[in-house]
């Protein structure tokens, strides 16, 4: 699984009808690994914490750094520091997260999926393509 940080997806406002300026996607993995994705989101869940994603042995980070952490509202994916960035979102938006990769880990997909439902600039982008 290979974690990527695109930036400006419209190429400045050139293309206007883009989804998201900025994402944040995961892709290029099978089943297994989205299955271990799950299990990652999980372990936030149970233990109360935060994981850096890009530390997973599963995970090759190309661009960029990525925490997701347990908080008390759905913050979203924030920026911290240059190609660093965290997702604060709530017990419940981390559950939903993890239905919303089970089919990914069912079997073999080409589509895609938006994993939380934020009014934040950076989105985050499930694709074993890599395409929305």
């Amino acid at each position: 699984m290979k974690v990527e940080f695109l930036g400006d997806i419209s190429r400045g406002g050139h293309f206007n009808n883009v989804v998201s300026d900025q994402l944040i996607r995961f892709y290029d993995f099978d089943k297994t690994e989205a299955g271990q994705f799950q299990l990652a989101i999980q372990s936030i869940i149970q233990n109360g914490d935060s994981i850096d994603i890009h530390e997973l042995p599963f995970v090759i980070a190309l661009d960029c750094s990525l925490k997701f952490t347990l908080a008390n509202e759905d913050i979203g994916v924030t920026k911290i520091a240059e190609k660093y960035f965290e997702c604060l979102l709530t017990q419940k938006s981390y559950e939903d997260m993890i239905h919303l990769v089970q089919p990914f880990v069912d079997r073999e997909l080409s589509g895609y999926q938006w994993l939380y439902d934020g009014d934040t600039e950076i989105d985050l982008l499930f694709s074993p393509g890599g395409t929305w």
